[in-house]
């Protein structure tokens, strides 16, 4: 990651990625905004940014949502998550984050099971190891 592109927050969607998210967030100094499955069950739901995963291998799609009021214009987000295998989160999460017109720095993973290289270097993601090392 080049130096102006350094993240200033750090997005983790429920549950594993809020906790790897804080572990990182603390480490780097920053601030965590967890991103929630299914936010319309909130009775404040105008105030998440919304996106749905791209569907599933059962044309399962699924809400995520960060609040509002965490997720500013101009902040550098870093995603961070246990495991990425077909990018549908990162994916929503990304959009998310350029509804909120902060910019994405990519994707901090441990374990990279993604099979579309393509879609590996739009998120940029980064990983501790790939699918085959385990």
């Amino acid at each position: 990651m080049h130096p102006h592109s350094a993240p200033t927050v750090v997005l983790g969607p429920e549950s594993r990625g809020s906790l790897l998210g804080a572990l990182v967030a603390g480490h780097l100094g920053l601030g965590l905004v967890e991103v929630r499955k299914d936010p319309a069950r909130s009775a404040d739901s105008d105030r998440w940014l919304t996106a749905f995963t791209p569907p599933d291998y059962q044309d399962r799609t699924l809400l995520l949502g960060a609040r509002r009021d965490h997720l500013l214009a101009g902040q550098r987000v870093l995603f961070v998550d246990d495991w990425i295998d077909t990018g549908g989160q990162a994916q929503a999460v990304r959009a998310i984050v350029g509804a909120a017109q902060a910019v994405w720095c990519g994707a901090a993973v441990i374990v990279d099971a993604l099979q579309d290289s393509r879609l590996r270097r739009d998120l940029g993601v980064r990983s501790l190891m790939g699918i085959r090392d385990l």
